[in-house]
């Protein structure tokens, strides 16, 4: 069956300084972030908590591409950007020396019955990838759509770029599932509000929050 999907494809940013075990962590912190994206019967793996209805639904998969690629795509492209700060900071969590660069496209597409985008078809699975090949140095972020999406996932690029390992945890979980409060995250990390707030402040959260919501509501979903 043909839909929509989000396609995001990523590589390790100077993976080469990596060992082999710290690059097969950072692939595995990816892919379970991918996991918890994706609608495991409603709830986020590994826990009880239900998700909220906006992130319900959601099919996808992931899938590495060589050495320090990935791809991973979902059939909810209006999350897009929402999924690629997740893994950014999910990835961060393990270090300042741990990054990804993402390329994002929309499209039609199939995907198979693994949801393995290794072997999926679309448009939006090629375009992706050849949008990677071309960011230039500058850029860690990027959208095939251009325009004003483009121009927000630039912002969101430098911005997240910034994220200490401390700032990334407290950021992923805001993100993930969506709707997480200060409070919920606060006692997630066993943390005062009063940290949480400041930590996000720093990351730059409140103004990406904004931005995600705008984009969600569906004046910019790619």
């Amino acid at each position: 069956m043909t839909e929509r999907f989000a396609v995001l494809t990523g590589d390790l940013v100077a993976s080469t300084r990596l060992s082999d075990a710290e690059l097969d962590r950072a692939l595995e912190v990816l892919a379970q972030a991918a996991r918890d994206v994706t609608d495991r019967g409603g709830r986020m793996e590994g826990t009880a908590a239900e998700l909220p209805d906006s992130a319900k639904g959601i099919r996808g998969g992931f899938a590495r591409r060589g050495g320090d690629g990935w791809q991973f795509a979902m059939n909810r492209p209006a999350l897009a950007l929402r999924a690629a700060l997740f893994l950014r900071a999910r990835l961060r969590e393990l270090g300042k020396p741990y990054a990804t660069r993402i390329a994002i496209a929309a499209g039609p597409g199939r995907m198979p019955a693994d949801l393995d985008p290794n072997a999926a078809h679309g448009p939006a699975f090629v375009v992706s990838g050849r949008l990677l090949e071309e960011l230039p140095a500058r850029a860690g972020m990027a959208h095939a759509g251009r325009g004003a999406l483009g121009a927000v996932l630039r912002l969101a690029d430098h911005i997240s770029s910034g994220w200490t390992p401390a700032q990334a945890r407290a950021v992923a979980l805001m993100l993930w599932p969506p709707g997480r409060t200060n409070a919920e995250t606060a006692r997630e990390l066993g943390i005062t509000q009063q940290s949480v707030n400041e930590s996000l402040k720093r990351a730059g959260f409140p103004a990406l929050a904004d931005a995600l919501a705008l984009i969600e509501s569906g004046s910019e979903s790619g």
